[in-house]
C-alpha cells in the first residue's frame, strides 16, 4: 500500500496534535505548516497527496492561499479539503466559486476526516 502524505495548514497547534494522531493512525503521513506564507513553499516541495486547509489563517486567509495553490499545482490537482469554525449559507457558495467541494466545520471527528480525505482521493484518481 503506498503511503500517502497529507498537508495540514493550520495555526491552531491543538488542532495539529489531534489531526496528525489521527493521520498516523489511518497510515497516512503528516506534514505541517503553521505559517501561512510558507504554505506554497511546503505543499511543492513535499508534494502532498491531500491539502486540509484552515480557512482563517493570520497573515493570508485561506481563500488566497487556495488560488495560490492552485497555481503552483495546475499539472496535478492536489485535493483541497477546507476546515473552518466559521459557517453561514452564504459560505457555501463562496467555498463553490473557488472550487473547494469538501469542507469541514470544526471542532469534526477523527472518523469524518479519515473519510474526507479517502473520498476525495477516490475523486481525484478517477479524474487522472
Amino acid at each position: 500500500m503506498q503511503t500517502r502524505k497529507v498537508a495540514i495548514i493550520d495555526h491552531d497547534e491543538k488542532l495539529i496534535r489531534e489531526v496528525k494522531e489521527t493521520l498516523v493512525m489511518g497510515g497516512y503521513v503528516p506534514v505541517v505548516v503553521t505559517n501561512a506564507h510558507l504554505a506554497v513553499d511546503t505543499v511543492v516541495w513535499s508534494k502532498p497527496d491531500v491539502i486540509l486547509l484552515e480557512l482563517s489563517m493570520p497573515g493570508k486567509n485561506g481563500f488566497k492561499l487556495n488560488e495560490e495553490l492552485s497555481r503552483v499545482s495546475q499539472d496535478k490537482k492536489i485535493p483541497l479539503i477546507a476546515m473552518s469554525d466559521f459557517f453561514t449559507e452564504e459560505f457555501t457558495w463562496l467555498l463553490e466559486l473557488c472550487g473547494i467541494k469538501r469542507f469541514l466545520k470544526k471542532p469534526f471527528q477523527p472518523l469524518d476526516l479519515i473519510w474526507a480525505i479517502e473520498n476525495e482521493l477516490e475523486e481525484n484518481s478517477q479524474l487522472n
